[in-house]
């Protein structure tokens, strides 16, 4: 069992479409002292709001809908989140094609809630040090870029860098829809949420084109947008 209720992560999504599988080690899980979201198949998961904000992923293979290898192949694109698969699938190749998906680890059921838990410890403990050692971005005045943590150099408009202003003066903080429309120059009364949400999606593309870091940019439904990462101006 985990030696710490608090070494799973804070928030975590479990895709089983098994129900008494999922019942069974979602509250385990909960009571290692993880919120556990359940989701019986990749299309309720992939329909649901903030999908991919999540701080861990426990994801069966034989899904309907998407298959899980395909899922996880999606939710690894969106960041760097922890991955485990825990799935009945036989195969000479299941191995080696979960890991080249994306997942961090794979076990095979039956599996005990206790070694799951412990998957997830050890794949958190990796995460949390490897977040702590790295993953700063830069915001740069003088010639309006953003330099991502592994050196990138991103070129912004004028409109992205004041955005990346207000998430670097938020520290880590929710920027409200409000205050990133009136930094743009636009009245948040009558801005349509399609209109920034649109300004966000381009400037988060226009990142990930970029540079092979995972962007920590994610948005807080009914709320506004977070950079997640570590970002400073200089």
């Amino acid at each position: 069992m985990p030696t710490d209720p608090g070494s799973l992560p804070a928030t975590l999504a479990l895709i089983d479409d098994d129900p008494e599988y999922a019942e069974y080690l979602g509250q385990s899980l909960r009571e290692h002292g993880a919120a556990v979201t359940v989701f019986g198949d990749s299309d309720e998961f992939l329909t649901s709001a903030g999908a991919f904000d999540f701080d861990f992923f426990v994801i069966d293979l034989t899904l309907p809908g998407v298959d899980g290898l395909d899922l996880v192949r999606l939710i690894r694109r969106k960041g760097s989140a922890g991955i485990v698969v825990v799935s009945g699938r036989v195969g000479d190749d299941v191995f080696d094609s979960v890991l080249r998906a994306g997942a961090d680890m794979y076990l095979m059921k039956p599996v005990r809630a206790e070694q799951v838990a412990l998957a997830i410890e050890a794949v958190q403990r990796r995460l949390v040090a490897s977040r702590t050692q790295a993953s700063v971005w830069r915001l740069e005045r003088a010639g309006r870029t953003l330099v991502a943590p592994e050196g990138t150099r991103i070129e912004l408009s004028e409109g992205d860098f004041a955005v990346m202003e207000c998430f670097a003066a938020a520290g880590g903080a929710t920027v409200t829809r409000g205050t990133l429309c009136e930094r743009l120059g636009r009245d948040p009364a009558t801005e349509a949420d399609n209109l920034l949400h649109a300004a966000i999606y381009r400037l988060r593309r226009r990142i990930e084109r970029a540079t092979p870091s995972a962007v920590p940019l994610h948005s807080e439904p009914k709320v506004g947008y977070i950079f997640k990462g570590r970002l400073v101006e200089a």
